[in-house]
């Protein structure tokens, strides 16, 4: 059975990638070109406004060297989670640079589309019938908080995938996407061992990071043979060890051992890391084991408007009083407005005490601290409600009194005027679930659009676009 090879240009479409990695890449004859697109990792808050946390020019770069690439040399690519967090708004806005690409660079293609945001019927059908159960510590699911969410899309795992590649496709845009598909279903289709390739996915969709030392915007190559998978760097000051590989398998996983999907989980207790060469790591022993068929469902639901003031100090009479200053300033603000009956959240992080890990914190102190830095948030219903909370606790920061206290100027310093920022929209994860479907229901909940893409041009000038 001779390997099948995939090509990981980078950790996320948009985080780019050093062009001469991307044609080592291309030397090695890949099979599929494949891209993971986006993450949960950067909050609710794309989700739900309905943007992108890549950039547009960013991912228009990254597009342009893989799809001239892959369209001349006939090399099947697919992306997932477009947009960043694969809702239909995101999935238009990766649609559309295609598009730009395919139109500057007289291209042409056959694209699939798979969409993943689910009409909210679907999934209030399935409360019903208690298809859904949560995924985590998460509030109550309602029918209410269905309506009040912005969007909902649904964790697709390879099936929707294996049915475009039947269609001899060029190009797949997938909406929100299990991150090791991408890679995983094309050598699926292709008779090779699913767990073997969906762990080979799950190193690949991060490309580089893999590697020592590691990197996002780095191209990596994955070989799967019939029992096993290697990864080689395309960079030659980065290589694979058996150390940055198993690190990288037990990468966002609650257990070691099991990554867990749709249809089933991954037992990886029987993994082994070989290095069979200086740069290149052989993996084997992973194992599928199948489950009933759920997928993730991600939404958001706007919840407020957001102010932030940012300033720091370094007084260290301050700094070790600086808790009970925070409850003084909290208790100050809650009492100054009680009568206007403001619902606000206010929240102030000491960066140098707790800030990055909070309660969780194994070494509280401030002890040996000379600074601090403060980030006071406020959230509200209004951005006008939001500023005057963030307004008041700021000033009444800057002028608070402490025991011990010499000077009577403030005792903030604020790098930047305005002191005041408007963070504009926030939004929590109002689903995170896991909804049960069938073989029946696959086709309803990731419907698949394909077009013939062809831009003809004629002596310098643009012929009618032809999309079908």
């Amino acid at each position: 059975m001779k390997e099948f090879k995939i090509l990981s240009p980078t950790a996320i479409l948009g985080y780019g990638f050093p062009q001469k990695s991307f044609m080592e890449g291309m030397k090695r004859k890949p099979d599929v070109i494949a891209i993971d697109a986006g993450s949960t990792d950067p909050g609710p808050y794309y989700l739900g406004s309905g943007k992108s946390f890549t950039n547009r020019d960013a991912v228009k770069r990254d597009l342009n060297i893989i799809m001239e690439n892959s369209i001349k040399n006939h090399i099947p690519l697919i992306i997932g989670t477009a947009g960043g967090s694969g809702g239909e708004i995101h999935l238009n806005w990766c649609k559309e640079i295609i598009y730009e690409i395919a139109k500057e660079k007289n291209l042409q293609f056959k694209l699939a589309i798979i969409h993943s945001q689910l009409p909210k019927e679907i999934i209030k059908k399935a409360l019903k019938e208690n298809k859904i159960s949560p995924l985590g510590p998460v509030p109550p699911f309602t029918e209410e908080i269905i309506d009040e969410t912005t969007a909902i899309v649904g964790q697709m795992g390879v099936e929707p995938f294996l049915k475009a590649l039947d269609e001899n496709v060029d190009i797949i845009l997938a909406g929100r996407t299990y991150d090791p598909v991408v890679f995983a279903a094309p050598a699926i289709k292709a008779g090779y061992d699913k767990a073997l390739s969906l762990h080979l996915g799950k190193i690949l969709e991060c490309a580089a990071i893999c590697a020592t030392p590691g990197s996002g915007s780095d191209c990596m190559f994955g070989y799967l043979g019939e029992d096993y998978f290697k990864l080689e760097p395309l960079n030659k000051d980065r290589k694979c060890t058996t150390v940055s590989v198993a690190a990288h398998t037990l990468y966002e996983k609650s257990n070691p051992y099991i990554l867990p999907g749709p249809g089933g989980y991954l037992d990886l207790k029987e993994c082994e890391f070989i290095q069979e060469e200086e740069n290149i790591v052989k993996v084997s022993g992973s194992k599928f084991v199948p489950s009933k068929y759920t997928i993730k469902l991600e939404g958001a639901k706007l919840i407020g408007y957001r102010t932030v003031s940012i300033a720091g100090a370094r007084d260290p009479i301050m700094i070790n009083k600086i808790d009970e200053i925070i409850e003084g300033v909290k208790e100050r603000v809650k009492d100054n407005f009680k009568s206007n009956k403001y619902d606000y959240y206010l929240d102030i992080k000491i960066y140098g005490k707790n800030a990055v890990m909070g309660e969780l914190e194994y070494n509280p102190s401030t002890k040996n601290c000379h600074e601090i830095g403060i980030i006071i948030e406020a959230v509200a219903n209004t951005q006008e409600k939001a500023d005057t909370i963030c307004a008041f606790a700021r000033s009444t920061m800057l002028h608070f009194g402490y025991e011990g206290r010499k000077a009577t100027a403030g005792n903030l310093a604020f790098p930047y005027s305005p002191s005041d920022f408007h963070g504009g929209e926030v939004y929590n994860f109002s689903v995170y679930h896991l909804m049960e479907i069938n073989d029946n229901d696959m086709d309803k909940i990731f419907k698949i659009d394909y077009e013939i893409i062809k831009y003809e041009i004629i002596k310098g000038v643009d012929k009618d676009d032809q999309i079908s």
